[in-house]
């Protein structure tokens, strides 16, 4: 029941400052969006005419995927950088339920309202490119919980990055690129990226998207790998995060920014 009420809270606290600074969410979203154009024209100018379709719904789902991974996977990490700059980051320490449980709540909150904004953009780019995707929410929105389960567990290891060393935007920045390969290179070009997190996920849910695959047309191979690597991947990312944290609190560095 306290996860709950927690949830709650940072959901609203997550609403609260996206409204109270609206132009700020208003430029992410144009900014995504430009980013977008910019791929769909190059593909409709460069590509090949005979596959434009295929490659302008491939573009899509790889885009909205990579607009998710960078939210995701960022916002544990800045949550402990923005504290720090704060000052509030040792209050943090001082509640009953363990930071780690307040990082998940938060980032529970900030997917459901940033949810939102990624289906907006889906639409919109959909309606944009003239093509429109097979959205199967019976089956995406289960495979998609899974693969977030494997996102949160990178975003603890990288909270615990932020808990040592506080200042780690320059490899968030590069963390970007890293994120756009891991979602636009499918596995049947690069087969060992089964092992990396969420690559299995978004690779099954762009076959739904694009293909039209329901769910016996999947092996039980292929869920049996996405529910190893989130579950693996989430076990490590805290067992990260709780180390990291240890070590933080050894050599007094919560206090230090």
């Amino acid at each position: 029941m306290q996860l709950v009420h927690l949830i709650k809270a940072n959901t609203r606290m997550e609403f609260i400052e996206l409204k109270r600074y609206l132009p700020n969410t208003l430029s992410m979203i144009i900014t995504f969006y430009f980013i977008f154009l910019a791929m769909f024209f190059g593909i409709s100018i460069i590509g090949d005419p005979a596959q434009a379709d295929q490659n302008i719904q491939f573009v899509i789902v790889n885009y909205i995927f990579w607009f998710l991974t960078i939210m995701t996977l960022q916002n544990i990490g800045f949550t402990i950088m923005s504290e720090a700059m704060r000052g509030t980051l040792e209050q943090l320490y001082m509640s009953p339920l363990g930071v780690w449980r307040i990082l998940l709540a938060r980032f529970v909150g900030y997917f459901m309202i940033h949810g939102v904004i990624i289906v907006f953009l889906l639409f919109i780019t959909m309606f944009t490119a003239g093509q429109w995707l097979h959205l199967r929410p019976d089956i995406t929105i289960p495979l998609l919980m899974v693969t977030i389960v494997g996102m949160i567990g990178v975003g603890f290891m990288l909270a615990g990055a932020c808990v040592i060393f506080k200042q780690v935007q320059a490899f968030l920045q590069i963390l970007q690129f890293i994120l756009m390969g891991l979602t636009f290179v499918p596995l049947s070009v690069a087969p060992f990226l089964v092992f990396a997190p969420f690559v299995k996920g978004v690779d099954m849910i762009r076959f739904i998207m694009i293909e039209g695959y329901t769910w016996p047309d999947f092996a039980w191979y292929d869920y049996s790998a996405l529910i190893l690597n989130s579950a693996v991947y989430l076990a490590v990312g805290i067992a990260v995060y709780l180390k990291c944290e240890k070590i933080a609190m050894e050599r007094g560095l919560l206090n230090q920014y």
